[in-house]
């Protein structure tokens, strides 16, 4: 199957050697940095060179020098604690790296799995993971690494050898159960000479691509042939498969 035989490490595809700044630095010091660099985001450093913060370009697009600074009615500010219209006011006019920066930073070290950095930056709306030892920065996977170890993925996928259907047809059916979403109850799977035939039906026409996608990424498989016809659980109404559809056009109205 396609699953890795080693789980990724953020050491396998941090970038090392990474760009810091120290919390007392100015604003428009980061900002140069970042722009020189071509980097979107900045891990925040004390004299010690411990990680104390990040500052990206989210903290700084609503910036007074640039008009961008955020702005709420006054019965809005009305609602929200003076504390909370305090941060605003410092955030887009803050002069120093500690007082825009974020300080809750999710981090990891070399030996946390890619799968755990993935589901942080999908749970937390982030881009990018600080690789940490000592409490210091000592790299950084972003999303363009994650997107560089998919497409070293892809390059390196070795061709499947010769496999008999009836191999092909136990995976099939192994990675049917392991998704938790294809209805192996309705569906009949066949195979001949490495060509795939899905009969059965669906309640839910995501569900047929699921089981394309399935199919797919098993060695071995030439075509996948779609008759699985998708059937409305509202209505009953029994909707063919495009394929179908399209060879029963082909075939003409039958003679009465």
């Amino acid at each position: 199957m396609t699953a890795p035989k080693t789980a990724i490490k953020a050491r396998d595809i941090m970038t090392p050697r990474v760009v810091t700044i120290r919390s007392d630095a100015s604003v428009d010091d980061a900002v140069a940095l970042m722009v020189e660099r071509h980097i979107s985001g900045l891990p925040v450093v004390d004299a010690e060179g411990k990680l104390v913060g990040m500052i990206t370009e989210g903290d700084l697009l609503q910036r007074s020098e640039i008009g961008t600074e955020r702005r709420r009615p006054h019965w809005l500010q009305m609602l929200f604690s003076p504390g909370r219209l305090a941060d605003d006011y410092t955030q887009a006019r803050g002069r120093k790296v500690n007082q825009v920066m974020t300080q809750e930073v999710v981090s990891a070290t070399e030996d946390t799995p890619l799968e755990t950095i993935v589901a942080l930056m999908s749970r937390k709306g982030i881009k990018r993971v600080p690789i940490v030892m000592n409490e210091g920065p000592i790299g950084m996977v972003s999303r363009a690494d994650v997107l560089r170890a998919l497409a070293h993925a892809f390059a390196t996928g070795a061709p499947a050898g010769p496999r008999t259907d009836e191999q092909i047809l136990a995976d099939i059916e192994a990675e049917f159960a392991r998704s938790g979403c294809i209805p192996t109850a309705l569906i009949d799977v066949s195979v001949t000479d490495g060509v795939v035939a899905l009969r059965g039906a669906v309640t839910d026409d995501r569900e047929r691509v699921a089981a394309k996608v399935a199919v797919e990424n098993v060695p071995g498989v030439k075509a996948v042939r779609d008759h699985l016809a998708w059937v409305e659980p509202m209505s009953g109404t029994v909707i063919p498969s495009a394929e179908d559809e399209a060879a029963a056009k082909a075939e003409g109205p039958r003679a009465a």
